[in-house]
């Protein structure tokens, strides 16, 4: 098996997911992230990084004679992986399952786990958490620096956040290939998905795949009724939600990345990307009434949060036109018109269109208020002006707003 330029083999680069490649790639091209890795790489050279001082100082390295079972995954899956760089592993106190793999420093690469899922996990549940762990150094995914993007002194395009957001849900699926390829147990990976979005880790409670499964049709026939659909948390989660991500590894178990018989990977990709479409409903291109009411609600709420503060500055026009082209912000615009039609817009997206539907249109509306510099309270009022007509919770707003993406 050859391996490549950051340590890991041709195995694993073949059952990467397409549309985390094709978004990377494409990523590591945007003019703000080469200057955020930049500016990354200048402080990196100023002095040492102080990550593996952090770790010692705030959680507890699991030495082999301490935590014999978990390296021996560890070094399974970096095996399977065809992993070269030396990998520390710790533990924190934490209540919450989770684990993180962060960048290499110093030729390490370092997996944390939280000590509740360390406790709770155990087989191939526990080894499909170390390889997903593992698959996001084995694709680099640390190379887009989500979190300084998002959350740094200059804000980005909404058109870019919207990558961002898009490209993060497929670099799950990768790392999730990676994990099941390491724990090579449908069943064992199911139920870890299953640990994590129940929190369950005791006996009370019998998995079952067909019933975990079963949410994902459920989820489909709710999102083709208009005014019924998930909760928008679930919908617009940083990862995507633990039932499709089950059935993304469902369809890449019954592949031809897995067996000889199985689909073939091109169909598995465009399976792939109709259930990740569940999270990301599109609607700039639609021609439904859905669609068509939705980008009204758009157009007209950009207009109002850029005219909230009685003056629209050429950062707010640069974002509305991310949406809308360049050019469709002209001065024969009628703002006070449009500001007058919204009520009606949303009421009208409240009739025609689900609640991931209009939770989509109102994350758009808080990325484009949130671009380039901070939300002002006067726009933050028009956002929940519209997120209370839509019947939509002001904190969706908050937390959208306040967004940060890692990949975990």
């Amino acid at each position: 098996m050859s391996a490549s330029p950051d340590g890991s083999g041709a195995a694993a680069e073949k059952i990467r997911c397409s549309n985390d490649r094709r978004l990377f790639d494409g990523l590591l091209t945007e003019r703000e992230v080469r200057r955020v890795n930049d500016q990354i790489e200048a402080h990196e050279r100023e002095g040492p990084v102080s990550l593996r001082r952090r770790l010692l100082a705030s959680s507890v390295r699991l030495s082999r004679r301490m935590g014999p079972d978990i390296h021996a995954m560890a070094d399974e899956c970096r095996e399977r992986l065809d992993l070269t760089i030396p990998v520390e592993l710790f533990v924190y106190p934490g209540p919450q399952f989770n684990a993180a793999c962060f960048k290499p420093e110093h030729d390490r690469l370092y997996v944390i786990f939280s000590s509740s899922l360390l406790e709770g996990f155990s087989g191939s549940e526990l080894r499909f958490v170390v390889g997903h762990e593992l698959g996001h150094h084995v694709y680099r995914h640390h190379d887009i620096p989500i979190g300084h993007i998002l959350r740094g002194r200059t804000r980005p395009s909404p058109k870019l956040a919207l990558t961002l957001f898009t490209w993060s849900r497929y670099a799950e699926i990768s790392a999730d290939r990676a994990g099941a390829f390491c724990a090579d147990d449908l069943e064992g990976v199911a139920r870890a998905l299953f640990r994590l979005a129940s929190g369950l880790s005791g006996g009370v409670i019998r998995f079952s795949l067909e019933d975990f499964l079963k949410q994902v049709d459920e989820m489909q026939v709710e999102d083709a009724q208009p005014g019924q659909g998930a909760p928008e948390e679930d919908w617009f989660a940083t990862h995507p939600f633990s039932p499709l991500r089950t059935k993304a590894l469902q369809l890449f178990h019954d592949s031809a990345l897995v067996r000889a018989d199985g689909l073939p990977a091109d169909q598995l990709e465009v399976a792939v990307q109709g259930l990740m479409a569940l999270m990301e409903p599109s609607y700039l291109d639609g021609r439904t009434d859905a669609a068509e009411s939705m980008r009204r609600l758009l157009f007209a709420g950009a207009i109002a949060i850029a005219h909230a503060d009685q003056e629209i500055d050429e950062s707010e026009i640069k974002a509305f036109e991310e949406f809308f082209g360049t050019g469709t912000f002209t001065s024969s615009l009628d703002i006070e018109k449009l500001e007058a039609d919204l009520p009606a817009r949303i009421e009208q997206a409240l009739d025609k269109t689900s609640e991931p539907q209009r939770a989509q249109v109102l994350r758009d509306l808080c990325l484009i208020a949130n671009s380039e510099k901070e939300c002002s309270p006067a726009e933050l009022n028009v956002l929940y002006r519209i997120a209370e007509g839509l019947d939509i919770s002001r904190e969706f707003v908050t937390r959208t707003l306040s967004c940060d993406l890692q990949p975990d």
